[in-house]
């Protein structure tokens, strides 16, 4: 079979297409990727515990929350901020890390405390409506002694 001219419109439309598979394919597969994007972060105190917690302030990061993560390093969290004060729950669906979630008042008090098992769809709720849930690995504030009434310092304003 002859290959068309280099430069005829047959081969153009050859290199498009091939073009616009290449591209179609690798906006598919960063549609699947469970890649992490990176989100803002926030330094919030627990008493003498320093953390460094990243920012699920949008309907698409709260919805993403550590999904697909293996590990999170020392110290580090995700600070979920709802827009409303709520009885909000938390599940760990496509959530590989086992989590404790403290549920947080508008000043920083801890509410209540769930321990979470990875890949779990089970709800865990904050005991009363609040506007904040911190996440960290699972332990993290037992091994800390921070218990609800415990207050975390350095929350971002509302908006």
């Amino acid at each position: 079979m002859a290959m068309p001219a280099v430069n005829s419109p047959r081969a153009q439309r050859v290199r498009c297409c091939f073009a616009l598979r290449v591209i179609l394919a690798c906006a598919a597969v960063a549609a699947l990727s469970p890649a992490v994007a990176q989100l803002p972060t926030v330094r919030l105190t627990a008493g003498i515990h320093l953390i460094t917690a990243e920012l699920a302030d949008t309907d698409m990061t709260r919805t993403r929350g550590l999904m697909f993560r293996d590990h999170l390093a020392p110290n580090h969290g995700m600070l979920f901020v709802f827009d409303n004060k709520a009885m909000h729950c938390m599940w760990m669906r496509n959530t590989r890390i086992p989590l404790s979630v403290a549920f947080l008042d508008d000043d920083g008090t801890v509410v209540n405390i769930h321990d979470m098992k990875p890949h779990d769809e089970t709800s865990h709720c904050a005991a009363r409506p609040v506007r904040y849930a911190l996440e960290m690995t699972q332990g993290w504030f037992r091994d800390r002694g921070i218990k609800p009434g415990a207050r975390i310092g350095g929350l971002p304003p509302q908006r």
